[in-house]
């Protein structure tokens, strides 16, 4: 196999090879760049991911008996040079990137917008300690006081002008497209910090804190110190980088073969909708998705047409009069729900994650309901915890008993799981108990 001479196998087997890596160093996390990471972690990380790579390719070429009987064959011995060969050639050319960066970073190219919120000696060393360290990659484009009286004096610190306050920190982030936010608060930090990304919610900006060094000492916080500076890192991960990846793997892989395996039912589902009542077999619908982007979803039409022309919109109930006999059925067994693979293959929508809803709602729900807008930090999905847990939304009360069940998700989120969810859905889709 490693003996190979013959270059269209040689063309074939590189393809394939430079495929797997690909994918090994995405799951890793080896191709984010956001910072001049530190050489010797990335070194380590190479390392890590090469050694496992090269260990499951003996894995898959292990011949058992033969292996174990017979000398090393020349064939065998390749891998091991193929491991030492990789992983000084992508370790060099790392050292070569991430110097690069690093003089590119010193010389302020690549910065990200950065707010700092606190007003006061805790904020300002902090200015002061990351103009030591330009490799980092902040450009501090602005202060946000902790309160009103602060902030109604035109201060400077430096050139660097204090923007207002934390009440208007959500304009304040659109309006100076800020990507980064650091927290640098007095007193309690904690109560505060919640506040700031509860306003916060619904944005794309990261969030990071200067600890307390009480919590430091305790232990309740985990520092990610770089140059010696700590910073914690408080926007929430919800999945591993590499369990984020096989998640949209199977998210194209499940909705590929529901659409393309069963299109002859699609097809005969459509026809159906079609000659039991007036309208179009599918039915489209603009959701709010993740960050808070507006797309179309897809579904069978299980309504009469127009069915909300007269009285706006409002939430589907049990027995509600405008489901056609057949859109009773098809909501039963979820079939209605089909045609949102569509969503999910344009990376819209995932299998699993919270019901996407309407503009409409939304604006209502993050209105009268904290930390709502917390769903919009993930992609809606198909099907979700809250959905398998509760029934329809019919009352603001019951939305915020199915928000516990989708935050329960996502501090929980992983395949794991989703797997549970997927389970949960297909029996609920066999025993007929959907709404």
């Amino acid at each position: 196999f490693f003996a190979e001479s013959d270059f269209s196998t040689l063309l074939q087997v590189s393809l394939v090879f430079n495929t797997v890596w690909v994918i090994l160093f995405t799951f890793t996390g080896l191709y984010n760049f956001h910072y001049a990471k530190s050489r010797i972690d990335e070194f380590i990380s190479i390392f890590k991911t090469i050694s496992l790579g090269v260990l499951i390719l003996f894995l898959i070429t292990f011949e058992g008996e033969r292996d174990l009987e017979t000398p090393p064959r020349l064939s065998r011995m390749f891998i091991a040079n193929y491991w030492l060969v990789l992983l000084i050639c992508t370790s060099s050319s790392r050292l070569i990137f991430r110097t690069i960066q690093r003089a590119l970073l010193t010389a302020g190219l690549g910065h990200r917008r950065t707010l700092i919120v606190g007003w006061g000696k805790k904020s300002w060393d902090l200015v002061e300690e990351l103009k030591k360290f330009p490799a980092l990659g902040y450009n501090i484009i602005g202060f946000v006081a902790e309160n009103e009286n602060e902030s109604k004096t035109n201060n400077h610190y430096k050139s660097i002008p204090l923007l207002g306050n934390i009440q208007e920190i959500d304009h304040l982030i659109d309006e100076n497209k800020a990507q980064e936010v650091i927290l640098a608060l007095k007193g309690n930090t904690r109560k505060k910090a919640l506040d700031v990304m509860a306003q916060c919610n619904g944005t794309t900006v990261k969030f990071k804190i200067v600890p307390d060094m009480y919590d430091i000492v305790i232990g309740q916080m985990r520092t990610n110190q770089i140059y010696g500076l700590p910073l914690i890192d408080i926007e929430p991960r919800y999945m591993p980088a590499w369990e984020h990846q096989v998640k949209r793997l199977m998210d194209i892989f499940f909705s590929a073969i529901v659409l393309i395996g069963f299109l002859p039912i699609w097809l005969l589902v459509g026809i159906i909708i079609k000659l039991e009542s007036k309208g179009p077999a599918l039915y489209k619908q603009e959701r709010v998705g993740l960050n808070g982007k507006s797309f179309m979803i897809y579904k069978f039409r299980s309504m009469i047409q127009d069915a909300e022309s007269k009285s706006g919109p409002q939430w589907a109930t049990k027995k509600d009069p405008r489901i056609t006999k057949l859109g009773n059925l098809l909501r039963k067994v979820r079939i209605d729900e089909i045609p949102q693979f569509i969503n999910i293959l344009a990376g819209e929508m995932s299998l699993i994650g919270p019901r996407p809803e309407r503009p409409f709602f939304v604006d209502q729900f993050k209105k009268e309901i904290p930390f709502y807008a917390r769903r919009l930090k993930v992609k809606p999905g198909l099907t979700g915890w809250a959905q398998i847990k509760g029934g329809y939304d019919t009352s603001i009360e019951n939305v915020k008993e199915k928000l516990q069940f989708d935050l329960f998700y996502l501090e929980n989120m992983s395949l794991r799981m989703d797997m549970k969810v997927i389970f949960n859905t297909i029996y609920i889709m066999v025993s007929g108990k959907g709404h």
